[in-house]
């Protein structure tokens, strides 16, 4: 078995890196991931969780980060790995050190992700390997209610949401205005290039006349 330099963390930090790179890099392209935030009650605690919003591909992604044999075991025997519907996550992922986990004795459903000392990341199982029209059968009843309390709870702590949104949307109307005057004084700046092209013409046609007759 390797040896693993990086922590828990390390690894948890790893873990949302993963779910947020684009299909591509063997990823599932998650718009918003986290990790270990707890949702208001006695229960599961993701490793790391991420949440698609494509209205044609909505659904969570959750990794479990396991940096021992012992800690692998010990969550398998939870209650929310035994009822699956139990817990969070349309895909499921373990992650951990190379050695620690063989595709064998996985769950159904589950992906592996191995990391090597040197941190790189390798998917040997999991939804993100099969062609799309497979990757359904990847997939887990889960506790929709729960998934829900714990983006409450990320979103709770961020602030004032609604001042956010709305600074967003100002932002965003700025943005397009901008790129609208920025379409305007392109279309300005084109018509007076022509404008004194075509009055350079104008200017140099007498000229080529004298010339000629001379």
């Amino acid at each position: 078995m390797t040896s693993m330099p990086f922590t828990h963390p390390d690894l948890c930090s790893l873990a949302v890196n993963r779910l947020q790179r684009a299909p591509g890099r063997s990823g599932p392209a998650c718009q918003v991931a986290f990790s270990e935030a707890k949702g208001g009650w006695n229960g599961e605690i993701p490793d790391a969780i991420g949440f698609r919003t494509a209205a044609e591909d909505e659904g969570t992604v959750v990794v479990e980060v396991k940096v021992s044999r012992s800690d692998y075991l010990a969550d398998r025997a939870k209650a929310h790995r035994q009822d699956g519907a139990k817990g969070m996550g349309h895909y499921r992922y373990y992650m951990a050190p190379e050695g620690i986990i063989s595709l064998q004795e996985l769950a159904p459903r589950w992906g592996l992700v191995e990391v090597s000392p040197k941190g790189v990341l390798r998917v040997l199982s999991g939804h993100v390997t099969v062609k799309r029209a497979d990757q359904p059968a990847r997939r887990h009843e889960r506790a929709i209610s729960r998934e829900w309390l714990l983006l409450a709870s990320m979103l709770s702590r961020v602030g004032n949401v609604e001042a956010m949104h709305a600074e967003l949307k100002r932002v965003k109307n700025e943005q397009a205005r901008l790129a609208r005057e920025l379409v305007t004084l392109r279309a300005r700046k084109r018509a007076n290039m022509l404008s004194r092209a075509v009055a350079g013409i104008d200017t140099a046609q007498p000229l080529i006349a004298l010339r000629k007759s001379v």
